[in-house]
């Protein structure tokens, strides 16, 4: 059953009834569930699937093609010499089902990075079969589907060759929002409440194959632990593939992911390439482009300053739950019992609290829909300044900057319970608001906003300083602008 992905169901439904050959580049990270929604999405659509192997040579990749020409077909078709001949026994295929069919019929080419290796002649082949024939072919849905996103974008949707401009239609699939997450729990029996839900999309993510192994009569915690502690536990090892499975010399890119778990606030490009050891350059830039475009990293821009100067955040849950908790652990025992043991200590808080910011720079969107501004223009940013002899330093986790001359300043808290604002606390918060004005010289509204796990206690100091409390549920509000 496919649960949520709305905007993709669309685009599919667009593509079966329009009136030209449609190009459709699909991408995403690894595990998020692209082939399922493209089975599902097009079902009985589906004519021909070529899903490609990884690290083989061209004449294991033209017997997997036979392999699915003949089961396709139905008939003993020979096996290709090369990717044209290929192409051409395709053709012939489509040809045939065309006369017997008048709905469009649909091809898919998944994990297309594999197929296209170096010296394989597959793109070639492709954008001549493209661009000689299936172009034109009104009933023709082709499908080009890859884990590696920087190399889908680089050599399908904004290739210069052949493909150029060819592509009609690209489909980034992201791994789910909370309240995806939350549905397809509950459609598999799961039914955790939110706070337990959260819990679990820190650790996790939204990537729909890791939520799968989430099993039903077990708490948040039990499961991570199960998951990710145990010997064979199905993340304990996640992390040693995930990067080489997308990217060339991924030594670089784990480099920069490892950087970045250590740091709290996010790092400038600057502090980040000197710190993972990358250098600066082309190939830096490349580095982070994929990491950007693949979703592991974001880079939220320090309001007043120029884009460069922005902070780069780690994204991805699960390779910052891995960084923090599961690469300390001995590979050759099992840490069962571990997560379950940290409950509520100091460095479990200390972890809950970065993961829950991350979590809610993530949903900026499904806030801002809770706060009822979803429809104004709006500039999401980090904010911090330096203190002086003069004045303070000051840090804002996240500020929503409002075209109606107001601005939200957020504060970001996850708790067991409900949040109560102490006498040092509210200092704080007033100092954070006083050094922001004075620092920005900012004319507007200023809107002290906290987002917490179960909202705010009242007392003096919220009633105060605080203009709006959210709870995790605004994290669980559907955008209408989607």
């Amino acid at each position: 059953m496919l649960i949520a992905r709305h905007a993709e169901k669309r685009l599919f439904e667009e593509t079966l009834t329009s009136e030209e050959a449609e190009l459709v580049a699909v991408y995403g990270r690894r595990r998020v569930g692209k082939t399922f929604l493209i089975r599902e999405g097009y079902a009985e659509s589906v004519c021909f699937e070529l899903v490609g192997i990884h690290g083989v040579a061209l004449p294991e990749q033209l017997r997997g093609f036979t392999k699915a020409l003949r089961k396709a077909s139905g008939s003993d078709v020979p096996s290709p010499a090369d990717w044209f001949t290929a192409f051409t026994q395709l053709e012939q295929f489509l040809t045939q089902r065309f006369k017997r069919r008048r709905t469009k019929q649909v091809v898919v080419f998944d994990e297309v990075p594999w197929l296209a290796s170096r010296k394989s002649g597959f793109l070639a082949a492709l954008e001549h079969f493209w661009n000689s024939w299936a172009g034109k072919q009104r009933q023709l849905v082709v499908v080009l589907c890859g884990s590696a996103a920087a190399w889908m974008i680089e050599h399908v949707v904004s290739q210069r060759g052949g493909l150029h401009n060819r592509v009609s239609r690209r489909l980034r699939v992201e791994p789910f929002s909370l309240l995806d997450a939350e549905a397809m729990l509950q459609a598999r029996g799961v039914s955790l409440g939110r706070y337990q839900t959260v819990e679990l999309y820190m650790a996790l993510g939204g990537v729909p194959h890791y939520l799968a192994q989430v099993k039903r009569g077990e708490s948040a915690a039990q499961n991570i632990d199960r998951l990710c502690f145990s010997r064979d536990g199905f993340l304990r090892t996640e992390f040693d593939s995930l990067f080489a499975s997308l990217f060339d010399r991924a030594e670089r890119h784990e480099a920069v992911v490892r950087t970045l778990a250590a740091k709290r606030r996010g790092l400038t490009r600057t502090a980040l390439l000197e710190a993972s050891g990358l250098g600066s350059g082309g190939t830096a830039t490349k580095v982070l482009d994929e990491l950007e475009e693949s979703g592991f990293i974001a880079q939220l821009p320090h309001l007043g300053r120029l884009k460069k100067d922005g902070a780069y955040w780690l994204t991805d849950e699960y390779s910052l739950f891995y960084l923090s908790w599961i690469d300390r652990q001995p590979r050759s025992t099992s840490s069962r019992g571990l997560w379950l043991r940290h409950q509520g200590t100091p460095s479990w808080r200390a972890w809950a609290g970065l993961a829950f910011e991350a979590v809610c720079l993530k949903h900026v969107r499904a806030l801002k829909a809770a706060m009822g501004i979803e429809g104004l223009q709006t500039l999401e940013a980090s904010w911090a300044s330096q203190g002086t002899r003069e004045r303070p330093g000051a840090q804002i986790d996240l500020v929503i900057d409002r075209a109606d001359r107001c601005t939200n300043l957020c504060e970001l808290k996850f708790s067991e319970r409900e949040f109560v604002i102490d006498k040092a606390y509210a200092r704080e918060l007033r100092l954070k608001r006083d050094v922001f004005r004075e620092v920005t010289g900012t004319k507007k509204a200023l809107f002290l906003t906290l987002i917490t796990s179960y909202g705010l206690r009242p007392n003096e100091h919220s009633r105060e300083l605080v203009a709006r409390a959210l709870t995790m549920d605004a994290l669980f509000t559907r955008p209408m602008l989607e």
